[in-house]
């Protein structure tokens, strides 16, 4: 869309120009057009315009701490974004259609928890009957700084019965708590990235219980199994997901990183797509209009923005389901900041590369729905695990029940019947940055090389109308971090290494 003079020449809060974005002001309606079917593009005019029947609601309120207000805290009703003055008092104007009064946790200060331990930093938005609301939030100065913390990003624990509700208590919860153990980071949270439940909403608070006993708080992001499926439209389909959790979209500081959760599912009525709506989009370059360019901005989502599915079946757009339609959108607002994007939902590991931002797909802790031991990629059931310190951030993946150097797993040749000369190593958690090479008795032989395929260990437990058992409608998936070379059969001892893009190294030796 041509800039028009008017919409050059306005700048954010921060001094940043927002011409390269005022799209946002004034074409999303268009976009939406662009991206969604006529049913989904049209409808009524947004809630959170002040005309009609709709009722003001003035907010006022403080973010204290010690008795002592607090100065520059980003406050939001999901549109409007303000910040607290230097009494820490704030006042905002806002509608009761709007659902919750959002505080961003600035860093410095403990995450606000409910008693169940997930974190809490909203209000619901109500009217003391005369169009009026008073909110204060009250935080405690953290015991030293955060400029050192760790996340541990969960995608799909998504339990459909007790029984698998109890696989998270068993499997997962205790796995976290040695992982903090042993990280050793005092200031740490949680962030569930969606498909927390299959469907059955009533398990929410067991999955609650099992984020408090790790002892940190968590944050939660929606999934299209955390929607109320009866409901005709995306509006309303969170009802049961922000009882327990609040807003579907956030925002918060951890040191010198800026937190953001998104809703990226559209809800309508038969399914779902990958879709950020319009307000959300507004209320981002609101809030982002507050952070210094050129700092660490990590978001949280359930469905990737992209992902690379498309890319190893030869497809040419990724499916509705599985990428963000209007995800241009997005990556012209994180444009100017270090990016990274969380996303869950394929069930298998992956990083993607696109428009300066760095995705990751991060596979389940559910693995292949609750089936085994690994995702239908071969990727062990897991979670991700963020180390952060200053504005570096670091990453792996923590395979569930063994320890971070885990990371590899290797198949003797002929375990894929198209390469019957070559051994198989998977390396989930690959990304163009490592190198993958092979041993044979200590001997460095070469890099391996990379190719598409399905995980051998995929093929015997999902491969077959009965198999798995649990779950017989899981196949095997195509992969991109597969690596393969022609070792040497007479070999008695082959080794494959893998380096990261940190230099931490991995191995793992071919058994039998």
């Amino acid at each position: 869309m041509e800039r028009t003079d008017e919409t050059s020449a306005q700048t954010s809060p921060a001094g940043t120009p927002l011409g390269r974005r005022s799209f946002l002001k004034v074409g999303l309606a268009g976009t939406a057009g662009l991206f969604l079917p006529s049913w989904a593009a049209s409808g009524p005019t947004p809630a959170h315009v002040l005309q009609g029947g709709i009722r003001p609601i003035r907010i006022r309120g403080h973010v204290t701490s010690g008795g002592s207000g607090l100065r520059g805290v980003s406050i939001s009703d999901g549109l409007s974004v303000i910040r607290t003055e230097n009494d820490g008092s704030f006042e905002l104007v806002t509608s009761a259609e709007r659902d919750f009064l959002r505080m961003s946790v600035p860093g410095g200060y403990r995450i606000p928890r409910t008693e169940m331990g997930t974190a809490r930093t909203y209000r619901p938005i109500v009217s003391d009957g005369n169009g009026e609301m008073e909110a204060v939030f009250d935080l405690d100065p953290l015991d030293g700084t955060d400029d050192e913390h760790a996340l541990l990003f969960l995608a799909d624990v998504q339990a459909q019965t007790p029984e698998e509700v109890g696989f998270f208590h068993d499997q997962t919860v205790p796995d976290i708590r040695q992982t903090l153990q042993g990280l050793g980071i005092p200031e740490a949270f949680g962030m569930a990235g969606g498909d927390i439940m299959y469907d059955h909403l009533e398990l929410f608070p067991g999955y609650i219980r099992g984020a408090a006993e790790t002892g940190i708080p968590f944050f939660q992001v929606i999934g299209n199994h955390d929607h109320d499926q009866d409901r005709p439209t995306d509006v309303g389909a969170g009802t049961t997901f922000s009882r327990h959790f609040g807003p579907r979209y956030y925002s918060f500081d951890r040191g010198a990183v800026h937190y953001v959760v998104l809703d990226d599912v559209f809800w309508f009525g038969s399914g779902y797509m990958g879709y950020l709506n319009a307000e959300q989009l507004r209320w981002l370059e609101n809030d982002l209009a507050y952070v210094e360019h050129g700092r660490p901005v990590v978001v949280g989502a359930h469905i990737p923005v992209l992902g690379g599915r498309h890319h190893r079946l030869e497809e040419e757009h990724p499916a509705a389901g599985i990428s963000v339609a209007n995800r241009r959108s997005l990556y012209e607002l994180l444009e100017p900041y270090q990016a990274h994007i969380l996303t869950g939902h394929t069930h298998e590991n992956e990083h993607v590369f696109e428009a300066g931002t760095h995705e990751h797909v991060v596979a389940a802790v559910c693995g292949a729905w609750w089936s085994g031991p690994i995702c239908g990629d071969g990727t062990p059931n897991g979670y991700a695990v963020y180390e952060v310190r200053g504005e570096e951030v670091t990453w792996r993946y923590k395979s569930t029940g063994h320890d971070f150097d885990h990371q590899i797993r290797v198949y003797p040749h002929g375990s894929d019947p198209g390469a019957p000369d070559e051994i198989v190593a998977n390396v989930w958690d690959w990304d163009p940055e490592w190198t993958v090479v092979w041993y044979e008795d200590g001997d460095r032989r070469g890099e391996m090389g990379r190719r598409v395929g399905t995980d051998p260990l995929s093929e015997e437990l999902h491969r077959g109308d009965n198999l798995p058992a649990r779950r017989t409608w899981v196949d095997p998936y195509v992969v991109g971090h597969l690596f393969y070379a022609p070792a040497s059969e007479g070999a008695t001892d082959i080794v494959v290494e893998a380096t990261d893009r940190f230099g931490r190294v991995y191995s793992a030796r071919l058994e039998g």
